[in-house]
């Protein structure tokens, strides 16, 4: 069948994307949603989430116009997937106490759950009250008006670590999550989703930079599945992280792995070509490919367009991104 038979299907396709584009002009624009206006109330995100979510989702897609009918619909049905909104609940079930030389404080273990069925990839971290301090003072400062009815536990002159005060913040700062989680500006903010996630994934790239890569791909795994539910609306934001599991697998001589991660990292940059792991992803992809009798002409191809549409720079390699993340 020659191109032009293709032609109205995809100039069909094209104008239903432009319709959906064109309907996310009417939401909230970025500068918006840093601060947003205090009319915008939490009865209405209560009543309908997941459509405040899809539509916040569409409005940052910009799908690119060369490509085909077929790539346009696997596009938009995986973007669709991605903008359904994961409800996760917070339990803090346990807690212990950590003393280092002069210091002495309670580290509260916090599981992170999906509702809504049996969730096996449960989450599991540790903070501190510092950490949770920290939290809601970067956040009082971003969402003063949200966070002006949220409580937070007061530090105690003394009997922080008597067992009914340390029992009474587990349900604090279990109740407290919860009430940050249920404010969509602030669950899809960084500052929390930092608070989540930047420990684990500090302490994974250090390994990475010392080669342990073993430690470090531990690490990641168990971060990634969390990051990803935290971050739906905002799915390119973990391509670093699925990089970086790439080099890892690479590095640990897992290609059929380091391939698979690296699929994943691709599909969200679909039609973010110009986001600073595309090409080097693009080069290991190959690379894998061809390791593993793989189709690496395609990604070969994908490789070639980009390099014509681009001027000549001096790029990293995957594994010399990866180890430059979280560097302070």
């Amino acid at each position: 069948m020659d191109q032009d038979s293709h032609r109205p299907a995809e100039k069909e396709l094209l104008e239903a994307v432009s319709k959906i584009t064109t309907v996310s002009i009417t939401s909230p624009s970025d500068e918006e949603q840093s601060h947003p206006k205090a009319e915008i109330s939490c009865q209405v995100r209560k009543e309908n989430p997941e459509k405040d979510d899809l539509q916040d989702s569409s409005a940052s897609l910009s799908p690119n116009s060369s490509m085909t009918t077929k790539e346009l619909q696997e596009y938009w049905r995986n973007e669709k997937r991605q903008c359904r909104h994961v409800k996760l609940v917070f339990e803090i079930p346990s807690t212990r106490i950590v003393e280092h030389h002069l210091s002495k404080y309670v580290m509260y273990k916090i599981i992170i759950l999906q509702t809504g069925s049996f969730d096996s990839n449960k989450s599991v971290i540790e903070r501190r009250y510092s950490d949770f301090e920290r939290l809601h003072r970067n956040l009082l400062e971003e969402f003063s008006e949200e966070m002006e009815d949220v409580t937070f536990p007061k530090k105690a002159l003394t009997g922080n670590f008597t067992e009914e005060i340390i029992n009474e913040r587990k349900l604090a700062f279990k109740d407290y999550l919860r009430i940050l989680y249920s404010m969509k500006y602030i669950r899809r903010s960084k500052k929390f989703i930092d608070f989540l996630t930047r420990p684990e994934l500090q302490e994974a790239y250090g390994c990475l930079r010392g080669g342990q890569y073993t430690k470090a791909l531990e690490i990641l795994l168990e971060v990634i599945g969390l990051q990803e539910r935290l971050t739906r609306s905002n799915p390119v934001s973990v391509v670093p992280t699925l990089c970086a599991i790439v080099v890892c697998h690479k590095d640990l001589e897992n290609p059929a792995s380091a391939f698979e991660y690296g699929e994943k990292a691709l599909a969200h940059l679909h039609v973010h070509t110009s986001h600073r792991y595309y090409m080097p992803l693009l080069e290991t992809m190959i690379t894998l490919a061809y390791e593993l009798g793989k189709d690496f002409l395609t990604l070969q191809e994908k490789l070639e367009e980009w390099k014509a549409k681009k001027d000549p720079v001096r790029v990293f390699t995957l594994k010399e991104l990866a180890v430059r993340e979280y560097v302070k």
